[in-house]
């Protein structure tokens, strides 16, 4: 029996489109939130957030935390649509020991991996599907440390990945490379690119990846975790150098004021769906 009370304020997932990727907003046809801890019917949900999508197998994939409301842990839950806008809860599909939340999930050589936080192993776990979606198989620890929020991408003939190495300040973040997906991994010699200030520091999802260049987002940190998102284009990355500048374009993601995004949003993907047409899995807290 659990007699801990729900928060009153629960963060929720939404579906954001647009024309593009700079674009985005609630598209019509789609009744937001479309995930929220009600709609999970295998554990006792506190909340769901953190949201990745990926489309295989002609179906959008969405993976997400769902805090165990009782266990007091994130576990790693999925949602398919056919369409983006139309959403079927699957189940939860990772769990264990540890807490566990922003399930980064990608395609890299013909298999679908995740990198989700798990700060509870002291180590940045990496993890494949065995069959995808519902079975993951831990295969490999590509970094030691608490790094929250570790966020991986392709650029250029090597890996790279963001990390927030203060996960309960939200004000730094740290920059690893690889030749390797499975490593071994360095930290860059830039690293870290962000010092003291949790209005930019730590990741809010998936690096953008379009026309040659490169956004990163961030949690803006600044008044409340998880107030809102910010946009960074990434100038300069190579093996020895960084730099980035703030995107005016957007997507500037934040509290709306009312509803089950009334106090913020904290995180943000994008994916291309279509002709001229943007998709993106975004997550909110109620007031």
């Amino acid at each position: 029996m659990i007699d801990a009370p729900l928060p009153r304020d629960p963060w929720s997932i939404g579906i954001y489109a647009g024309a593009s990727a700079f674009a985005l907003a609630p598209p019509p046809g789609v009744e937001n939130p479309i995930m929220t801890r009600e709609k999970v019917t295998d554990v006792p949900a506190a909340f769901v957030a953190d949201p990745f999508l990926i489309h295989h197998g002609s179906r959008w994939h969405v993976f997400f935390e769902v805090m165990h409301h009782g266990r007091e842990k994130g576990e790693i839950g999925w949602a398919h649509s056919a369409d983006a806008i139309d959403w079927r809860y699957g189940g939860i599909v990772l769990r264990e020991p540890i807490h566990l939340s922003y399930p980064h999930v990608f395609e890299h050589g013909g298999a679908i991996f995740m990198i989700p936080e798990t700060l509870g192993a002291g180590a940045v776990r990496l993890y494949r599907a065995e069959p995808f979606p519902r079975r993951w198989v831990h295969i490999a620890d590509l970094l030691p440390g608490r790094l929250a929020d570790p966020t991986p991408f392709w650029f250029g003939d090597h890996w790279w990945m963001f990390a927030c190495a203060t996960p309960t300040r939200h004000d730094s973040l740290s920059l690893f490379v690889a030749e390797n997906l499975v490593g071994p991994w360095r930290e860059h010699r830039a690293s870290p690119i962000v010092v003291d200030d949790k209005t930019r520091a730590r990741p809010a999802g998936r690096v953008l990846v379009t026309d040659g260049c490169l956004y990163r987002f961030a949690q803006d940190c600044g008044r409340r975790y998880g107030g809102a998102v910010r946009t960074f284009a990434i100038d300069c990355l190579t093996e020895h150098r960084y730099s980035e500048r703030e995107e005016q374009r957007g997507p500037m993601l934040g509290a709306s004021g009312a509803g089950w995004n009334g106090k913020g949003m904290h995180h943000v993907d994008i994916h291309p769906c279509g002709a001229e047409r943007w998709v993106a899995a975004v997550d909110g807290i109620a007031l």
